[in-house]
C-alpha cells in the first residue's frame, strides 16, 4: 500500500520520532512539511518506509526506530551538526565503503561522541561527502580508541560517479 505523505498520513508523529532517534530538527530535516512524501504502509497500516522523488529516506521498524537509506543519510549530514551521528573515513577506506564493506575501528578517523552500539550512522569521507550509511556496532569514543573490531555494518553504499 502506497499513500500521498499528507498531514492525516502520521508525518507529524514520524517528525517526532525522528527528533528524539536523531536530535533535535531532525524531522523538520528528513520529512519537510512542504515537500510531498510517499509513505509506504504494511497492510494493517503500520508506516513501513517512506520516500521522496530521490529515493528511500527510512525505513520504520517493528522496534520503532529508523533505518537510513542513503537520501534520508544525505538530509541528516546536511541539518545536524557535525559529528553527530557521522562516522569520518579516509580514501584508504573509501572505496570498500561505497561496496557496503563495513567499516572496522581503525580506519574511523572521527566518531560522533553521542553514538551506541545500534545506532543508524553515516558514513562520510573526511572531505565531507557521504559514502554510506549503517548500524554502528561500537560507541562513539570506541571506534576511535579501538585498534581492531567493526564500527559499522553498512548497509548501503553510494557508487562511486564515473
Amino acid at each position: 500500500m502506497s499513500d500521498p505523505a499528507d498531514g492525516n498520513a502520521g508525518l507529524p508523529a514520524l517528525r517526532t520520532i525522528a527528533d528524539y532517534q536523531f536530535g533535535a530538527d531532525a524531522g523538520e530535516s528528513l520529512f519537510p512539511p512542504t515537500e510531498s512524501l510517499t509513505v509506504k504502509r504494511t497492510s494493517s497500516g503500520r508506516p513501513q518506509q517512506i520516500h521522496c522523488r530521490d529515493g528511500r529516506l527510512v525505513s520504520f521498524g517493528i522496534d520503532g526506530r529508523f533505518t537510513l537509506g542513503i537520501e534520508g543519510g544525505r538530509r541528516l549530514d546536511a541539518a545536524l551538526e557535525r559529528p553527530a551521528y557521522r562516522v569520518v573515513v579516509d580514501d584508504e577506506s573509501e572505496p570498500f565503503v561505497r561496496e557496503e564493506k563495513n567499516v572496522f575501528a581503525k580506519f574511523v578517523l572521527e566518531a560522533g561522541s553521542e553514538i551506541r552500539p545500534g545506532d543508524e550512522v553515516v558514513v562520510v569521507h573526511e572531505r565531507g561527502e557521504v559514502l554510506a550509511v549503517g548500524t554502528a556496532e561500537l560507541d562513539g569514543a570506541a571506534m576511535g580508541d579501538f585498534e581492531t573490531g567493526m564500527a559499522v555494518s553498512v548497509r548501503e553504499g553510494v557508487p562511486p560517479e564515473h
